[in-house]
């Protein structure tokens, strides 16, 4: 089975979860610079969202061209990790109009937390397909990086029982460690072309 219409449709679900995030940007009412203050802990929260499915988005767009082929467990796994993706417009929306509100910042970690999860399973069944000597597989060596962010995703989600600030600052280092472009499988695919 060919990759590309997994492609297509996961590229068209991820444009459309940023415009679902976009839309939550309510025009404020006012005309003077102070009438966007309210908005702040909405942008803040659409900037971090956007940041991840960016990640997201690019790193997938990495995995799918290191491998030729997909089955139908490769497509349930994408779909998967769809469904997670497609709820991070409304953690984000609800996080944001609480102004990172313990329960908010919980359940968006929750979502993030499973986003990476369900990357990971599409990583593995991905190398399963492709075999340990693929390009992807030898890509992904460890995934050291993939390791930490689910570590630090949990603890960002524990610690939010205490202290929701700090789950943030996790929650934005977890971006920031991918935010640096992941460059394994670009690497893997230069070594392997013809010279």
């Amino acid at each position: 089975m060919t990759k590309g219409r997994l492609e297509a449709f996961s590229d068209g679900v991820i444009a459309i979860i940023i415009t679902i995030m976009v839309l939550e940007l309510k025009v404020p009412h006012g005309k003077e610079i102070e009438s966007l203050l309210p908005l702040a802990p909405v942008f803040v929260s659409y900037v971090l969202s956007f940041i991840y499915i960016a990640i997201y988005w690019n790193n997938h767009h990495h995995m799918m061209h290191a491998v030729h082929s997909v089955n139908g467990k490769i497509l349930w796994a994408n779909t998967h990790l769809l469904f997670w993706l497609s709820l991070v417009p409304f953690t984000t929306a609800w996080m944001g109009e609480n102004k990172f509100a313990q329960w908010p910042v919980i359940v968006y970690g929750i979502v993030l937390l499973m986003n990476a999860i369900a990357y990971t399973i599409l990583a593995k069944i991905l190398v399963k397909h492709h075999g340990l000597e693929s390009t992807l597989a030898k890509a992904m060596g460890k995934d050291g990086k993939g390791k930490l962010s689910l570590v630090l995703y949990a603890s960002g989600i524990a610690l939010a029982f205490y202290n929701a600030w700090i789950s943030l600052a996790i929650y934005a280092l977890v971006a920031a460690i991918w935010l640096v472009p992941d460059t394994r499988i670009e690497r893997k695919l230069d070594e392997e072309l013809p010279k």
